[in-house]
C-alpha cells in the first residue's frame, strides 16, 4: 500500500471541507455548531449523525460510525485509504507523489485482482455452457422468456451445468486455488465429496459493479429445486448493499431519469425493449448506500416494483429512503399486470412510455396507500387521517415544498387547509422535541455506564476529548498526566502523539484518526473525541468536573502500579506525590 508523508496528508484534509463533502451524499442542516443529518451508514428515522467543521470529523451517535474525510470516502464508497487520498487530492489540486507499493499493499490489491480474474473466467464458463448441448435447459428458458441473442450477450447470461463440481475443475485448470475459489463465493468444500460448485442447473446472471467488473452471481434454479434463486455470498469485493444490477449500463444511458425493478428479467427485458436506464437492487431492500450512488447521478428515480402487497410496501420503503438522501421518486403504476417483465410482454414499450410520462408523485402515493386503512367517510377516521397525513408533511423542511404538497393533498382528499396546516405545526412541534432529546449528550446516555473499567475508559475519553477542544488546558495537566495514564491501547496511542509536542498543542482529531488502518479502531477514535460532559457545567463547576476527571485517572494509574509487581518502589512513590498534589488542588487552571 503506497504511504503518503503525514504533511502530505494535512495539505489534502485542509483542502477538502468536511461539510462540503459530506453535504455531497447527506442531507445536512446546521444545528448549533455542527450539521446533522440522516446517518448513510444506517437506517434511521430521527438524523444522529453529526458533522463537527471545527473538528473535520464525523460521527454517528446511533451506529457510532465516525472519522475524516478519508475514512467517510472509504466507508461510503468502499475504497483502500490510498484510493480515497487519491480522490481527494484530485479534487482538491494537491499533487500526489509517484510512490511504489509496500508488498503488503501489492498482495492485498493481487488478492482483489485474482477475485475479479476468477469471477470473470466464471462468467465466461457459464457464458459457453449455455450455448453448448449441456445447456440446453438454460437456453430453452430464456428463449420462453422471448430474449433476443443480443440482449443475451449484453447482460452475459450464462448456465450452470448439473454437474457438482464442473466449473471447479475448470477454475483449478488456470491455476486458482480451493481458497480461491470458496472465498469468491463460486465453490463451497463438502467434508465428504470435497471442493463443489455452489450453483448447479441454474440460469445465471452475472452481477457486475458500476465500473463492469463481474462481481457476483445471481441464479434461478431450473425445475423445482430451492432456493429458486441464489446469490453470491457477500465477499471481499461484492457487497449487495452497496450494488445495483444494470447500473453499469444505466449509468450511460441518456434517460433523464432511472427506472428502479425488483428483479432481474424485470431489468432486461426493459433494456431489450429501450428503456436502458433499468436497474434492480440485489436479492435485498433497496438500501442507503445504494441511493446515495444514485444521487450522485442527479437524476429522479422511477419505482418499477411488483404490484402486489410486498411490491407496494417495498415502493413505500424506497421512497422513504429517497426522500431521506434529498432525492425525488415516482412509482411506475403497471396495473393491471404485476411487473415491468409481464407488463412488455403484454402491452409493449409505447404503453410503457406512457406509464414513465404518467409516474406518480412518490408522495401522493404514500397517500393514497394510506387512504386504504381509513373510511373517511367516517368523521373519526378522517380526523385521523388528517393527522397521519400532517405527521407525513412535516418530513419536508423546506416550506415551499411543504405548502405545495399540503395544498395538493388538501385539495385532492378534501381535508380543510388551514386546518391541516395547524395540524402540522403541532405535529412539528412534537418532532422537534424528539429530535432535541435525541441529540443530548453522550454523558447522559453514559451516566448508567457499568462497572469500573469501563468508568476508567470514559474518564480518559472525556479528558482526551477535552484536550482536543480545548488546547490550553494542555499546560495545566502535563505536569501530572502521560500517554500511560491510558489503558486503552487507541486512547494510548492518541495520546502519545497529543503529548508529543506539547509546546505546540495536540494536533486536530481528524489527523489522529488517520494514525490507524484498522476500521475498528478507526471507529473507536472516532467516537473518543464525541465523548462529552454535561453542556450546563460552567465556571467553578466546570472546572472541578475537569480536576475531578483529571484525579480519576491518576488514581487508577496508582492503583494500578501498586499492585503491579513489575513496577519499581520509586515509580509507586512517583505516582503517589503526583496524586496527592493533585488531591490539594480545588482546580487545575493555569496559573
Amino acid at each position: 500500500m503506497p504511504y503518503y508523508p503525514d504533511e502530505l496528508l494535512e495539505e489534502v484534509r485542509q483542502r477538502t471541507d468536511i461539510v462540503d463533502l459530506i453535504s455531497g451524499y447527506v442531507r445536512l442542516e446546521r444545528r448549533g455548531a455542527n450539521y446533522f443529518g440522516l446517518c448513510p451508514f444506517h437506517n434511521e428515522k430521527s438524523p444522529s449523525f453529526s458533522v463537527s467543521p471545527a473538528k473535520q470529523m464525523f460521527f454517528c451517535f446511533g451506529c457510532h460510525a465516525g472519522g475524516n474525510v478519508f475514512t467517510f470516502l472509504q466507508k461510503h464508497d468502499s475504497l483502500s485509504f490510498p484510493e480515497a487520498v487519491e480522490q481527494l487530492a484530485q479534487k482538491a489540486g494537491v499533487e500526489l507523489p509517484k510512490i511504489s507499493e509496500t508488498e503488503e499493499g501489492r498482495m492485498a490489491r493481487s488478492r482483489r485482482e485474482r477475485l475479479y480474474a476468477i469471477n470473470t473466467e466464471a462468467a465466461k464458463y457459464y457464458y459457453r455452457a449455455l450455448r453448448s448441448p449441456q445447456g440446453e435447459l438454460g437456453m430453452k428458458y430464456f428463449r420462453g422468456r422471448q430474449l433476443s441473442d443480443e440482449t443475451l450477450r449484453r447482460f452475459g447470461l450464462g448456465y450452470s451445468l448439473q454437474y457438482s463440481d464442473d466449473l471447479a475443475r475448470s477454475l483449478k485448470k488456470l491455476g486458482y486455488s480451493d481458497e480461491e475459489l470458496r472465498d469468491a463465493g463460486l465453490c463451497v468444500y463438502n467434508e465428504k465429496y470435497g471442493l463443489r460448485d455452489k450453483f448447479i442447473n441454474r440460469v445465471m446472471f452475472p452481477i457486475q459493479n458500476a465500473t463492469g467488473k463481474v462481481i457476483g452471481f445471481g441464479g434461478r434454479v431450473m425445475g423445482e429445486g430451492e432456493p429458486k434463486y441464489l446469490n453470491s455470498p457477500e465477499t471481499e469485493i461484492f457487497e449487495k448493499r452497496k450494488n445495483l444490477y444494470g447500473l453499469h449500463l444505466a449509468r450511460s444511458s441518456r434517460a433523464s431519469n432511472f427506472i428502479l425493478c425488483e428483479g432481474y428479467m424485470d431489468v432486461i427485458s426493459l433494456h431489450q425493449a429501450g428503456f436502458d436506464q433499468a436497474m434492480a437492487s440485489l436479492g435485498t431492500s433497496f438500501t442507503m448506500e445504494q441511493a446515495m450512488m444514485l444521487k450522485r447521478f442527479g437524476r429522479p428515480v422511477l419505482l418499477a416494483y411488483d404490484t402486489d402487497g410486498p411490491g407496494v410496501s417495498a415502493a413505500l420503503r424506497a421512497l422513504k429512503i429517497l426522500r431521506s438522501c434529498g432525492m425525488r421518486g415516482k412509482v411506475i403504476h403497471m396495473e393491471p399486470h404485476k411487473d415491468p417483465d409481464e407488463f412488455i410482454k403484454a402491452l409493449g414499450a409505447e404503453e410503457y412510455q406512457k406509464r414513465i410520462d404518467e409516474a406518480e408523485n412518490g408522495f401522493l402515493f404514500e397517500i393514497r396507500i394510506l387512504r386504504r386503512d381509513y373510511h373517511t367517510e367516517d368523521p373519526g377516521d378522517k380526523t385521523a387521517f388528517g393527522q397521519e397525513v400532517a405527521k407525513r408533511l412535516c418530513a419536508f423542511p423546506d416550506e415551499m415544498e411543504r405548502e405545495n404538497y399540503l395544498e395538493a393533498v388538501s385539495e385532492q382528499y378534501g381535508i380543510p387547509r388551514e386546518a391541516l396546516k395547524k395540524q402540522v405545526i403541532a405535529e412539528a412541534s412534537k418532532e422537534g422535541l424528539k429530535e432535541e432529546r435525541s441529540v443530548k449528550p453522550l454523558a447522559a446516555a453514559q451516566s448508567s455506564r457499568p462497572g469500573h473499567e469501563e468508568h476508567e475508559r470514559y474518564a480518559q475519553r472525556l479528558l482526551l476529548t477535552w484536550l482536543s477542544e480545548e488546547a490550553e488546558r494542555y499546560a495545566c495537566v502535563r505536569d501530572y498526566v502521560d500517554a500511560e495514564d491510558f489503558t486503552d491501547p487507541v486512547y494510548r496511542r492518541v495520546a502519545e502523539r497529543m503529548f508529543a509536542e506539547p509546546d505546540k498543542g495536540p494536533p486536530e482529531p481528524a489527523a489522529l484518526i488517520d494514525m490507524f488502518s484498522d476500521a475498528d479502531e478507526q471507529q473507536e477514535a472516532s467516537a473518543l473525541f464525541h465523548t462529552r460532559l454535561d453542556a450546563e457545567l460552567e465556571g467553578e463547576d466546570r472546572e472541578k468536573a475537569f480536576r475531578d476527571i483529571v484525579l480519576s485517572i491518576k488514581q487508577a494509574r496508582f492503583d494500578r502500579v501498586k499492585t503491579d509487581g513489575h513496577a519499581g518502589l520509586s515509580e509507586v512513590l512517583r505516582q503517589q506525590k503526583l496524586l496527592e498534589e493533585l488531591r490539594g488542588k480545588s482546580s487545575l487552571k493555569k496559573e
